[in-house]
């Protein structure tokens, strides 16, 4: 049987299978995936718990120890096996061939492993385990879904927010759900159970030092060029990462972009903005701001944030803070 992590909860108020096997590279799901597995299993009384991490020299007969043997104290337990190189071997593929083939009574296996390609995921060991138990496959959340994951996720701890601060949220922290996972619970101690605003999550996901990164932002929109180099000289003085410092802008100018594309569509300012993503404060700052901007001169911004992103990851020769300050000064000072 094959699940996606979302419908493991359903799965499991049905009850337990003896074998789960959880496979995936998003380390909060699949955590928060193993985790579900074992608490359902102490709620059905496996009370011990005994964890096998397959690392270079592993014994895999500890592993036919454990099958073959029972608890002293319990009745029933859990059983663990991680491998996070997901190749356990010759060796270790016979081995669980076997133990998938001779499941012990009384237990709860998981299985922990990251995600295997096609021609991975046809080997012997692990279709024997497939076939014998529960897959649970971990995907990531791209950033089309995100918000909404976000918005889930908020709505556990009974707060919310509209669409825009959910995507200003959702593009903070994508491609690392733990951090996402870690902002939510960050406004949950923060705020009240209640409708969130854009200004108070933005504030609240932001660092100090990330913090000082929206107001290189609210500099560019402002047209104070010097300003802008001047946060954007501290901010590299304090060892600030120009990656996240990159995404803050990059979102900016989307924003600028959308909003501008809508003006053209014949569509009033207060609309455009709104489509842009611009709330709060910055909602006044973008409109005086936009009438300085061409749809050309925004799309010229984007591919040099582009490119900025390249050679930040070294697939391009080029010194990543002079065009940040380069950038800043086209946004600043438009030609």
């Amino acid at each position: 049987m094959q699940l996606r992590a979302a419908q493991l909860s359903q799965h499991l108020a049905r009850g337990l299978e003896p074998l789960y096997i959880v496979t995936g590279d998003e380390p909060l799901l699949a955590l928060e995936a193993a985790d579900a597995i074992r608490a359902k299993a102490r709620a059905e009384a496996y009370d011990e718990r005994e964890v096998l991490s397959v690392e270079s020299g592993f014994n895999w007969s500890q592993l036919r120890a454990s099958g073959a043997s029972l608890s002293l104290f319990a009745s029933k337990r859990i059983l663990e096996i991680r491998m996070p190189t997901g190749k356990p071997g010759v060796e270790g593929g016979k081995a669980l061939e076997s133990f998938a083939a001779d499941l012990p009574p009384d237990t709860v296996t998981l299985v922990t492993l990251p995600r295997l390609d096609k021609r991975a995921a046809q080997v012997g060991w692990y279709q024997a385990l497939a076939s014998a138990g529960v897959v649970v496959e971990v995907y990531p959340v791209d950033l089309d879904h995100l918000p909404r994951w976000v918005g889930e996720r908020l709505a556990r701890q009974n707060q919310s927010a509209d669409s825009a601060t959910l995507n200003f949220l959702a593009e903070q922290v994508e491609g690392n759900l733990l951090a996402a996972h870690q902002e939510i619970q960050k406004l949950g101690l923060l705020y009240p159970p209640r409708k969130l605003s854009f200004d108070e999550v933005s504030e609240a996901v932001l660092n100090v030092s990330r913090f000082d990164v929206f107001q290189l932002g609210d500099a560019m929109l402002a047209g104070d060029a010097a300003r802008a180099a001047r946060i954007l000289d501290a901010l590299e003085a304090e060892g600030e990462k120009p990656v996240p410092l990159l995404g803050v802008l990059a979102w900016m100018i989307r924003g600028l972009n959308k909003a501008k594309a809508a003006l053209n569509r014949g569509l009033d300012m207060n609309t455009a903005l709104r489509e842009g993503g611009f709330w709060g404060t910055r909602q006044d700052m973008a409109r005086r701001a936009l009438p300085r901007f061409s749809s050309e001169g925004l799309a010229a911004a984007l591919k040099h944030a582009a490119e900025i992103d390249r050679m930040s990851k070294g697939l391009k020769a080029g010194d990543v803070w002079d065009e940040l300050l380069q950038l800043c000064l086209r946004i600043a000072r438009p030609r």
